[in-house]
């Protein structure tokens, strides 16, 4: 059974900079594209930015155009644990985020519909 474990959210001003982990157990992670996805209250749960599986290439990643040149998606297979860093911070990031796992090896997706496993959640607050 696929586990992922989410942690590193909090209160922050706006500006301010955080470092989410997702641990991940229960399938071989290295072939996996993740993601990190958030969910505002009242409003549908959006894509922020995914990372490749190596593949025997470099990772590539992506993100929504909203968190474009602010976030950072690094992973770290011997971990099992993919991080977002999440830079210059404003109040429209808070949400809780959560981290899943592509459910097709060696392929990179957006729709929440193509992750099968999903962390908890952990929230991020931004102050104004």
């Amino acid at each position: 059974q696929v586990q992922l474990v989410e942690s590193g959210g909090g209160l922050v001003q706006a500006g301010g900079s955080l470092r989410l982990s997702c641990a991940a157990s229960g399938r071989t992670f290295s072939s996996y594209a993740m993601g990190w996805f958030r969910q505002a209250p009242g409003k549908e749960r959006e894509f922020v930015a995914a990372i490749s599986c190596s593949g025997g290439r470099s990772y590539y990643a992506d993100y929504a155009d909203s968190v474009t040149g602010r976030f950072t998606i690094p992973r770290d297979n011997a971990k099992n644990t993919v991080y977002l860093h999440v830079n210059s911070l404003k109040p429209e990031d808070t949400a809780v985020y959560y981290c899943a796992v592509d459910r097709t090896p060696m392929v990179m997706h957006r729709d929440t519909h193509e992750y099968d496993y999903w962390g908890q959640g952990t929230q991020v607050t931004v102050s104004s």
